[in-house]
Parts: structure tokens; sequence; C-alpha cells
């Protein structure tokens, strides 16, 4: 068996996928590592998948990288030549095949947000993003509430009531106009002093998905789409699939959050 391995170095965890290259394309289960140091995450990710998937060197056909860390590699891997593949290609190209898609724009949620459009054939165009991401959500929630675990915060919020942090319109208007009474009309605008830790946990994480909402909904009507694809480490959290289906309601837009979303960079960057 031969397989090209996809590896994605990011700034706080290194992704790895492999894809079999004989015979009909297969997906070989994708892990990730955490690590500080991109060198240390990349070769503790490479030895891991062999180790997990069965796999010696032999078998590997070529080695592909993306993401932040990947500058890093100036030399092959155990031998093995490294290719370097644009990040926001490999997004556009991971989210469209996860969705099955042939066209959308697809977001990249992680320490930041990246906004690529993708179209089938073509390739993927950066649209631009926001340093709203995991790394706004982790430091607000380490200032504010002395947590560190992304799960903890998500932990805390679910029993969190955000009534008693945002502002709605329902709390500006009787319901003259043409918004949605529970359409947020300013985040933290309404922070209570009875405010518990619980709701201040959904303030933030509600901030920050809907600051990565509206920004994919401006993105998907400059190109005249009407799907969404949500990948990287926040969308797999099962608040973002409530938030973002909220959010389709509103402003009728199809978001999607496929199967293995939160490998839709590296598996793009394996199938280049």
């Amino acid at each position: 068996m031969k397989v090209v391995i996809g590896i994605d170095v990011g700034g706080t965890t290194t992704k790895i996928v492999g894809f079999n290259t004989e015979g009909e394309r297969k997906l070989i289960s994708p892990l990730f590592v955490r690590a500080t140091d991109p060198i240390t995450s990349i070769y503790g990710a490479f030895g891991k998948f062999l180790s997990e998937n069965d796999l010696s060197l032999s078998d590997i056909d070529r080695v592909l990288t993306t993401g932040v860390g990947s500058s890093y590699i100036t030399r092959p891997i155990y031998s093995l030549p490294c290719d370097t593949v644009s990040e926001f290609e490999s997004i556009g190209r991971g989210g469209l095949y996860l969705s099955g898609l042939s066209e959308a724009i697809v977001v990249s949620m992680g320490t930041g947000t990246a906004l690529v459009y993708a179209k089938q054939g073509e390739a993927s165009e950066y649209l631009g993003g926001t340093g709203v991401g995991g790394g706004t959500l982790t430091g607000l929630a380490r200032r504010m509430l002395g947590l560190d675990s992304v799960d903890h915060v998500f932990e805390l919020a679910s029993s969190g009531d955000i009534s008693n942090i945002d502002l709605r319109i329902s709390d500006i208007t009787h319901g003259q106009g043409e918004l949605p009474m529970n359409m947020t009309a300013a985040n933290f605008g309404k922070l209570s002093d009875m405010a518990t830790k619980e709701d201040v946990a959904l303030g933030i994480a509600n901030m920050v998905f809907e600051t990565i909402g509206m920004m994919s909904i401006f993105a998907a009507r400059s190109r005249g789409v009407k799907d969404i694809v949500l990948t990287g480490n926040l969308s797999v959290d099962p608040m973002v699939k409530e938030k973002f289906e909220s959010l389709s309601e509103m402003f009728s837009i199809n978001f999607v959050i496929p199967e293995n979303s939160q490998f839709a960079t590296v598996i793009g960057t394996a199938l280049a």
C-alpha cells in the first residue's frame, strides 16, 4: 500500500492524515497532537500516525505540509521529501471534499478565523478573516473566568443565561421593524451584576460564534452562495451546531458541519 500524508502544523496543534493512493482513494484515520514546539509536534504526529495505522516508512509515497508551522520543515522528514501546500487552498479543497458541495464559503475556525471561497475545478480564493476565534475564547475565559480549557468553558456555558449578558432586539423595541426579536443588538451590552460564571462563559462563546457567523454570511453574500462549510477545532462543539442553526433561520443561509470537520484543512492538503 502506498500512502500520501498531509500534515497541518498549527499554532497549538499538529494534525495529520493519510490517503491510500492505490485503487479507490481511502481516508486513513486522521489524528492530532498538541505541542508548543512545532518540530516536536510534527515528528510526534508522524510517528504516532505510522504506529496507529501499522504503516512503515516504505509505505509513504509523499508528504505534503501546510499551516503556520510548516515553515519550520526545512529538511526531509525521515528522508521523505516534503512539499508545502497553500493553507487557503487546503481549506477550500478540504471543505468541499467533506461536505460534498461543488461551491461554498469554507470557514476555518481555529485560533483565528479564515474565510475561503471554494469552487470545484477552480483555485480557492482567500476572502479575509477575523482575529476572533478559539484564541479569543480561551484568552477572554482565562482573564474573566480563570479557565484555560475550552471544554470547561463550554461546560459552564451550557447552563448559562444569555439574557444576563447580551442586549437583544427585544430589549429595545416592542416589535416594530424587520429584525428578529431574539437577534443580538450588543454582545455584553446587558451585562448584569447578577451574571454568574456560567452566564459569562455563554456570553464569551456566543460573541465568538456570532462574530464568525456574521463574517461568514457577509462573505457568502459577496459571492452569491448559500452554503457555508464550518471547519476547524471549534466546529465540533455541540454549542456551535445550535448557534449556527439559529443564524441559518435568521438569514436563510445553509451552514454545514461535515464529519471530520476539524481535519478539513489537513485533508485538503493531502488531496493536493
